[in-house]
């Protein structure tokens, strides 16, 4: 059989010469389910695409969308193409896009009859008989938590013998602790804990990545990574948009399930791990783990949850919550949670982490902010109590991604004014290459066999058990919503929660 080498990447980045791909990944399939849905053709086969023009796929690699429209394999490769042209980080290059359509198939299935994975085993045959995929397999679960028990039952029953068989499980990882345990034993039931990729794509992030870069890799921050300089610590998830036509989902989720059960524990998890022995897997998320049983219960006070209603963003009029197309004019879906938490060990007791999360917010913005304890008794003239403002180390995750620190330099002229300063480090400007899009380091990692990004099963019965208790105390009151204005940070009372600390969300 004559192998079919990936077309060349046009434009190769002079800063980037030289580094080279840890290992190629084993020949193998991918298996979409739920292939008809957005998540596919924003971004996953955006993400395969990106790879495929670094010569990051292996060179025998094919690609099965499963789902239960009706489309032949040409409509499915048609519609692929365009959510490359529209969704892609990277310029159309048709040769690339041929050596991928080459490899793709679709099959038209009902996920609960039997005969649709035959159909799909049958065509991975023969994927392993023309482009040389070796029985290896990957799947990835695109679809709703409802349809996981079944798809997992009927490829663990009908899993290829000749080579790896692995899962890629999107969230949400069930709607609580005891679901979540549910799932986890129904995944168990067919395949062993590293066969099991549960992702949650903020982990894919590089900024994300570049946070254990910047703790463990320099040695002028670990030292001072705790209690005794750090007074507290900030994170944001912001986001600008409202539900964007997921009401279904958003109404049995909220922002508690949406973005805070996930992505902000991930990102506290991050921040206040101890360094690993190693960066393996079982290594990284044994100390995420540590993270999380250590982190404290908030109790009713520390916790805010607000509803948006109204208000202007970006100039526009957008309406509320309770209008949105699909919501229950009397919803008491929260869209902005934010909390005070706790993680009881050594390195940062009686530290407080400020997280907040939300919706129709005044723009997009991730970010991890590291406040420091301020000098003591500073020494300078013309230097009121207010004006020398704390030292900030601030991660951006998105949208501008990057570092910058925040310390106290003197303004020109006569006297000791200071004023605080910034210094900034930018992806962009750095390495002058785009920033690859998270599914893109996510799908690699799993064609590669690595779990470090991906959440463990104890990770996510963790991360389950805080948010079940916040819930319970919830559900003893209704709550006055809408209560912040569209366009606004959120409600009131999340000012309050930082302002009897003494403290205050940063706005910049």
């Amino acid at each position: 059989m004559t192998e079919t080498v990936q077309p060349e990447l046009q434009h190769e980045n002079p800063l980037m010469e030289g580094l080279k791909l840890r290992r190629a990944p084993d020949p193998c399939a991918l298996v979409i389910f739920g292939a008809s849905g957005d998540l596919t053709k924003r971004k996953l086969f955006p993400a395969l695409y990106s790879l495929a023009l670094r010569k990051l796929l292996p060179s025998r690699f094919g690609v099965v969308g499963a789902a239960r429209t009706e489309e032949t394999d040409d409509d499915f490769r048609e519609r692929m193409k365009a959510g490359v042209q529209e969704f892609g980080r990277d310029p159309f290059n048709q040769e690339t896009w041929d050596w991928l359509a080459e490899r793709m198939r679709y099959v038209a299935l009902d996920f609960a009859d039997e005969t649709g994975q035959l159909e799909i085993v049958k065509v991975l045959n023969e994927l392993d008989d023309k482009q040389g995929t070796s029985g290896n397999r990957l799947y990835y679960l695109a679809v709703p938590p409802s349809a996981i028990a079944t798809i997992v039952k009927e490829v663990g029953e009908h899993r290829s013998t000749d080579g790896w068989t692995r899962l890629i499980v999107e969230k949400p990882f069930g709607r609580d602790l005891e679901s979540a345990k549910a799932l986890n034993a129904e995944l168990l039931e067919n395949f062993n804990e590293s066969e099991i990729f549960r992702i949650d794509h903020y982990l894919g992030k590089e900024t994300v990545q570049n946070l254990l870069a910047l703790r463990f890799a320099n040695g002028i921050f670990e030292p001072i990574w705790n209690r005794q300089f750090v007074d507290h610590v900030q994170i944001t998830v912001a986001e600008s948009i409202g539900i964007e036509g997921r009401a279904a989902f958003y109404e049995q989720a909220g922002a508690i399930r949406d973005v805070f059960q996930n992505h902000m524990l991930q990102l506290v998890a991050l921040t206040a791990m101890e360094p690993p022995i190693d960066f393996t897997a079982d290594s990284v998320r044994n100390e995420k783990v540590k993270v999380l049983r250590a982190m404290h219960t908030p109790g009713p006070k520390h916790v805010v949850r607000g509803q948006y209603g109204r208000g202007y963003v970006e100039g526009e009029e957008v309406p509320a919550y309770r209008e949105e197309p699909g919501v229950d004019p009397n919803s008491l879906t929260e869209t902005y949670v934010s909390a005070k938490l706790y993680v009881d060990n050594w390195r940062w007791a009686d530290t407080p982490f400020y997280v907040r999360a939300g919706k129709r917010l005044a723009r997009r913005e991730t970010t991890i902010a590291i406040e420091f304890k301020r000098a003591p008794h500073p020494p300078f003239e013309d230097v009121g109590e207010g004006d020398l403002q704390p030292n900030v180390l601030v991660c951006h995750i998105q949208p501008d991604e990057g570092v910058s620190l925040e310390f106290a330099a003197k303004v020109p002229g006569q006297g000791l004014t200071l004023r605080t300063v910034h210094m900034d480090f930018l992806y962009g400007g750095a390495f002058r290459t785009g920033i690859p899009e998270a599914y893109e380091r996510l799908i690699l990692d799993c064609l590669l066999g690595d779990a470090t990004l991906f959440t463990r099963a104890d990770e996510v019965e963790e991360q389950w058990s805080l948010v079940d208790t916040i819930v319970a105390f919830w559900k003893r009151d209704r709550p006055a919503f809408p209560n912040y204005e569209a366009g606004t940070w959120g409600p009131s009372g999340a000012d309050d929660l930082m302002r009897r600390d003494g403290r205050a969300w940063r706005r910049h």
